[in-house]
């Protein structure tokens, strides 16, 4: 186990408790705020001094909070997930989506009865797709769109950005520009799923 300890100044805590309007858990009837922090100080005293790392969180924001949490795990503040999803517009748009694209313009390979039962990820499929210029151009699309945006996300402190991709069935366009957007942004991104 790795022991992470945060803690803050007396009068930092009670201007947080009284901003939020919580009572201490510590706190009962009359015991003051002031002595439910000494009490929970008294209490955790073991555990500060046996902790791995101890932040003391009185000056920093959200965002500085999270960086010195992820680098006390030793774990990457800069980083962002990008999930690349295919969904189908019959069962509904999903609902965690940051982005969401309408590929449904492009042809349908349903209509061919060789590839009906075919997905995005069968070769059949993508050569019918690649062989149809707007869905090169659909893709270059999404992908330029997500370059020059992607950036100012993780500049605002996002871990995680969610691209939905939807066609009529969710099978088969939809399928092939996932697969096409993973692949080309798994270099450029720290984890593409």
């Amino acid at each position: 186990p790795f022991l992470l300890f945060l803690d803050a100044r007396d009068e930092v805590l009670l201007k947080r408790f009284s901003e939020t309007r919580r009572r201490h858990p510590l706190g009962c009837e009359g015991v003051s705020l002031a002595d439910a922090i000494a009490r929970e100080r008294m209490v955790l005293k073991p555990l500060r001094q046996i902790a791995d790392v101890e932040i003391d969180t009185s000056e920093l924001n959200i965002y500085q909070l999270r960086r010195r949490i992820l680098e006390a795990l030793g774990l990457s503040a800069s980083g962002v997930s990008l999930l690349f999803e295919s969904f189908a517009f019959k069962r509904g748009v999903p609902l965690d989506a940051d982005y969401v694209f309408d590929v449904r313009m492009l042809p349908n390979p349903h209509y061919e009865s060789e590839l009906r039962d075919l997905t995005g990820k069968d070769e059949a499929v993508i050569e019918f797709l690649r062989a149809v210029p707007e869905a090169a151009r659909m893709e270059g699309d999404i992908a330029k769109f997500l370059t020059d945006w992607l950036d100012a996300l993780v500049q605002n402190h996002r871990s995680y950005v969610n691209v939905a991709i939807g066609c009529t069935g969710g099978q088969h366009r939809s399928v092939y520009l996932v697969e096409r957007l993973t692949e080309r942004f798994a270099s450029r991104w720290p984890i593409v799923t």
